[in-house]
């Protein structure tokens, strides 16, 4: 289990840090999409945390105007190259709480 996913028990708190971010927030129950909007720039996505996360993208990018593809990475891997085997690591919820507490 993961410290955190994507599933409908986050939505509202993904949903209020887009609020938080200054981002106008709206469902279009026509085309079954969660939208957001600030400075005319608009994005769209299945799910409250899709929706954060395509923000994200452009928070990092930093677009100044509009252009095709304006997202894309050229150095970024592709999505189906990515290894299939889990690294070895121990998740957070999984670690005793005296290691926790000396790595804070």
């Amino acid at each position: 289990m993961p410290a955190l996913s994507d599933y409908t028990n986050v939505f509202a708190t993904a949903l209020q840090v887009l609020r938080d971010k200054g981002y106008r927030v709206w469902f279009d129950a026509r085309a079954g999409n969660y939208c957001a909007e600030k400075d005319g720039w608009d994005f769209m996505s299945r799910s409250p945390c899709g929706l954060l996360g395509v923000v994200a993208i452009y928070e990092h990018v930093k677009p100044t105007q509009f252009r095709e593809y304006w997202w894309r990475s050229y150095l970024a891997p592709d999505h189906r190259q990515l290894t299939r085997d889990s690294p070895d690591y121990i998740p957070v919820y999984a670690r005793d709480k005296k290691s926790t507490e000396t790595n804070d």
